[in-house]
């Protein structure tokens, strides 16, 4: 059964024709072309396929795309590109939180859902903040010390 969906995606009304069980990972990759959704574990353990929806972060892995029907999602291109976002993804390009980047877009969008919600988080609710995502390269140190960067450079940024 095909329908017609209608959400908001990164700022833009979208309708699409799919199926509604289809997962929105697939939809967003493959349908509309967000690479910056990754597929990792298809089981929502991983975290690369994060991304946020009405502002809260899930796996985009387990929502079928029938589930954002008149809803917004947001995706790490979309996050990157405001003022929050280019400081999240500056501190974790300078602090040394990139290798491989196939965690990257997952953690910018968790790093992003926790400094909306705490804007001074320390090391252990940062930890708590990231723990659904997996890294294989850089292990979390960096990471957390990226987040930590990010909170400095933004100030009272994150309290608004």
């Amino acid at each position: 059964m095909i329908k017609d969906i209608d959400f908001i995606l990164n700022g833009k009304k979208v309708t699409i024709k799919v199926n509604p069980l289809s997962r929105l990972l697939d939809v967003l990759r493959d349908n509309l072309n967000c690479k910056d959704v990754k597929e990792g574990c298809s089981e929502g353990e991983c975290g690369a396929c994060s991304v946020l929806l009405d502002d809260r972060i899930v796996t985009s892995c387990l929502i079928p795309i029938g589930a954002v029907q008149n809803h917004e999602i947001k995706t790490s291109n979309y996050v990157t590109s405001t003022e929050k976002g280019k400081i999240i993804a500056e501190a974790f390009a300078d602090g040394g939180a990139v290798q491989c980047g196939f965690c990257i877009p997952g953690m910018i969008i968790a790093a992003y859902d926790l400094l909306s919600r705490n804007s001074n988080p320390t090391e252990e609710e940062i930890r708590l903040g990231i723990s659904g995502n997996i890294c294989r390269c850089t292990g979390y140190d960096l990471i957390v010390s990226s987040i930590r960067l990010a909170v400095e450079r933004g100030g009272d940024i994150w309290k608004k």
